[in-house]
């Protein structure tokens, strides 16, 4: 069994925007606690709001969405729990380059969306590969390490 060239782990709940619009929303609660009569249960309710906001956003930093491997001739992307693992061969691909994922600032994390012609993997970040395969079929993988991605790729293409 080959070593893989490539490993890369993406979590969902690290990506920074999502991350300050949860902590914002969670110091929303707090704040309305605070300000909110000593008396009144909405109080009280919004400070356990508050705190499971925070506790989800925790939780959610150690949720793997997809890997990423680098071996024997292809790429294998591992889903989320009952995903399927995707396999592309690298003999298929004609075109491996690094791009943007989207020119949108906020991207909302998928595995395996078919759209208008491609196949998206994305996570956080903004870089991704481009791979576009001998039926024209594109594959955008975004990747927090697009240089070492490509170049595993382009590694594992020419051997």
């Amino acid at each position: 069994m080959s070593k893989a060239r490539f490993v890369e782990k993406q979590y969902l709940g690290r990506e920074w925007i999502p991350i300050s619009i949860r902590l914002v929303l969670a110091m929303f609660c707090f704040a309305v606690y605070v300000f909110t009569d000593s008396h009144d249960p909405n109080g009280d309710v919004m400070a356990v709001v508050g705190f499971a906001i925070i506790i989800i956003s925790v939780i959610m930093g150690f949720l793997l969405h997809f890997s990423t491997c680098v071996e024997s001739g292809s790429i294998i992307i591992d889903g989320l729990w009952t995903a399927r693992r995707v396999k592309i061969d690298l003999n298929s691909i004609v075109k491996a380059e690094k791009g943007i994922y989207s020119g949108y600032i906020v991207n909302s994390p998928v595995y395996n969306l078919h759209k208008k012609g491609t196949i998206r993997f994305y996570t956080a970040g903004n870089e991704a590969i481009h791979l576009t395969d001998r039926d024209g079929l594109e594959y955008i993988i975004g990747s927090q390490h697009a240089n070492e991605l490509l170049r595993a790729i382009q590694e594992e293409m020419n051997t």
